[in-house]
């Protein structure tokens, strides 16, 4: 990549927006993907978002050169200044059925966009959770990567279409509490933090990563729970959180309504100090 001008995609490198209709990725949703913050021409949380990828291609047993991944992501993002990156990792094209085609080939492909543009006021104030119905299955292999199966999510986002809601809450079949829909969850109880453990299901959102490191180095209490719907209602703050929009305050669920506390500011103002 020697010009200048920013690609809106990539292809293994080339310019290019096409994938064979064989591809894996698309016929079974076999790969992986990462949504990185570009800004000021760096990636926000770059080390925790390769430590991410690094897991998925473990779990999935895909082939992918991980620094050359990042040589692209460091590129892209000088040349970009601000904006989002997409990468979407196939296992690439193959005949019809299950089985991993003993010579299967990695697909690589990046996508740049314009920086995300959330109102301002969802930090500011906080946000309305929507009580998504879809559930999240378990399924521990798959557990706390971003791999391409997202239909649990497209079916939770689809529930509502209200301005007043940024957000879902979604839980797994036992009712214990997940995460978001494109966010993972704190809530604070007796001066503690709680975030729901994402051993069965969810992702491990890289945001929440380094919130709950940087809140314990800073002397916070942060638990990994089995979070009980009941629990989250009688919490004293709540926020969401990821990569691209950092902090939002969590003020209200169905009925039950927060403020947005000192604390919640608190874990904000960690997150800003990566998204500036």
């Amino acid at each position: 990549m020697t010009s200048n001008a920013v690609p809106e995609c990539l292809i293994d490198g080339q310019p290019a927006n096409q994938v064979r209709v064989t591809d894996r990725g698309l016929n079974y949703g076999d790969g992986l993907f990462e949504t990185l913050r570009v800004s000021q021409g760096s990636i926000a949380l770059i080390d925790y978002h390769l430590a991410r990828l690094q897991r998925g291609i473990q779990a999935l047993r895909l082939q992918a050169d991980i620094e050359l991944i990042a040589e692209e992501w460091r590129d892209l993002a000088a040349r970009m200044g601000a904006g989002v990156i997409k990468l979407t990792l196939t296992r690439g094209s193959g005949q019809r059925g299950y089985a991993i085609p003993a010579d299967a080939r990695t697909v690589r492909i990046q996508q740049c966009f314009p920086p995300a543009n959330y109102p301002a006021a969802h930090a500011r104030e906080g946000i309305r959770l929507f009580s998504c119905a879809t559930r999240l299955a378990h399924q521990p292999l798959l557990a706390g990567i971003k791999h391409l199966n997202r239909l649990e999510q497209v079916l939770a986002r689809s529930e509502w279409d209200d301005p007043q809601y940024a957000e879902g809450l979604v839980c797994d079949f036992q009712g214990l509490v997940v995460e978001c829909t494109m966010s993972n969850l704190f809530a604070r109880q007796d001066g503690i933090w709680l975030t729901p453990s994402l051993a069965q299901c969810g992702v491990r959102g890289v945001m929440r990563e380094y919130l709950m490191n940087e809140m314990r180095a800073h002397g916070e209490q942060v638990e990994e729970v089995e979070l009980q719907h009941s629990a989250l209602l009688n919490a004293s703050e709540l926020f969401c959180c990821n990569s691209l929009f950092g902090v939002w305050p969590i003020i209200a669920l169905d009925r039950h309504q927060w403020p947005v506390g000192p604390h919640s500011r608190y874990a904000q103002a960690l997150a800003e100090q990566v998204i500036k």
